[in-house]
């Protein structure tokens, strides 16, 4: 198990160029593999039906994707204060994980996108959390020493990295934004290498 499943929704672009600095975070682990996956958007009726695959991007995440990597890397954008709802809907169907423990002990981490400076990034930063806590995932944030967290007048945050789209546009991500997301992303996949015993 040497792959990192970073997992998101977007529907600007934003929170998708944020997965995709992510991404390469993680693939600067030597050993260390991105597996970039979305989920559906989630319908107002239960008659809609979506295909197995979305027409572009990466493929909808599945179950067995939570279980076969060694950490998860949640994104999502800001919807009053909250992750949207086709991320909540996708966690809340991991009750069997849960039940059985597939994800205890792995690392995750969290990220995300709002329009405004003040959109709420921070609480939803945290509501991702949640659902990770109750997984008994060990949880990975930004520390101040990474230099962009000063320095940053757009996204960022010690709970996750962030992008801000009034400041730089739907997913045009500023140098620091681009910079604290592969330093999350390689946060998670040096932890992760360490928990399998690599040095």
């Amino acid at each position: 198990m040497n792959e990192i499943l970073v997992l998101y929704y977007s529907r600007q672009g934003s929170t998708a160029a944020l997965a995709r600095q992510v991404c390469r975070g993680v693939e600067a682990v030597p050993g260390m593999q991105a597996r970039l996956r979305t989920v559906a958007p989630v319908a107002a009726t239960t008659e809609r039906l979506d295909p197995p695959v979305p027409n572009e991007g990466p493929p909808y995440a599945t179950q067995e994707d939570l279980v076969e990597c060694c950490g998860l890397i949640l994104g999502s954008p800001t919807r009053f204060g909250n992750m949207a709802a086709p991320v909540k809907f996708f966690l809340d169907g991991t009750s069997a994980l849960w039940l059985s423990g597939a994800l205890v002990g792995k690392p995750a981490a969290v990220f995300t996108s709002t329009q405004t400076l003040h959109g709420g990034q921070e609480l939803t930063l945290i509501s991702m959390m949640l659902p990770l806590l109750h997984h008994g995932m060990y949880l990975v944030g930004l520390p101040f020493t990474e230099r962009g967290l000063t320095d940053t007048r757009s996204g960022g945050t010690p709970y996750g990295a962030s992008h801000v789209a009034a400041v730089s546009g739907h997913g045009e991500l500023s140098e620091i934004e681009r910079e604290l997301g592969r330093a999350l992303g390689t946060r998670v996949a040096t932890l992760a290498s360490r928990l399998q015993g690599h040095p």
